[in-house]
């Protein structure tokens, strides 16, 4: 029995261990915006009444009809690379925060971009080809997807 407890606390431990490491500034997935609604070409804030936690995670929304979208294919949804700075990654394999009305949606996916102090890496981007860029910041995510920053 004590075998069977203790292969339980570390499988239970190691799953706890093994999350994704999101960007939570401000406390939820891409600073609160509704992560359903850049899919509509109009990122706005979400709100504090229509929440869900998915994968250890909290993102808001800004309807109750967005929730349930996410709520039937989160996967669909979600920032790639954890909603950090989609250029950092494939750039330095870094961590950046995001300005989170900067973004470009390509092949159905959600991409975040830094956007400060002059400096708009969704520009950067785009230059220097997304398609060689995302390729590079799906390498360094694998390796760095569960390390918190």
């Amino acid at each position: 029995m004590k075998l069977f407890l203790a292969l339980c606390f570390l499988s239970i431990y190691s799953l706890q261990a093994q999350q994704i490491d999101y960007n939570l500034k401000k406390g939820y997935v891409a600073e609160g915006y509704d992560v359903v609604s850049y899919f509509k070409d109009t990122p706005v804030e979400g709100k504090k009444e229509l929440t869900t936690t998915y994968n250890g995670a909290k993102f808001k929304f800004s309807s109750s009809e967005n929730l349930e979208k996410f709520k039937q294919d989160p996967e669909r949804y979600i920032p790639q690379y954890g909603g950090y700075c989609a250029y950092a990654i494939a750039e330095k394999g870094e961590k950046v925060g995001v300005d989170p009305e900067t973004y470009q949606i390509k092949d159905g996916k959600l991409y975040l971009f830094y956007n400060s102090w002059g400096i708009n890496t969704l520009k950067s981007w785009e230059k220097a080809g997304s398609d060689k860029l995302q390729a590079q910041a799906d390498g360094y995510w694998q390796k760095i997807k569960f390390k918190k920053n």
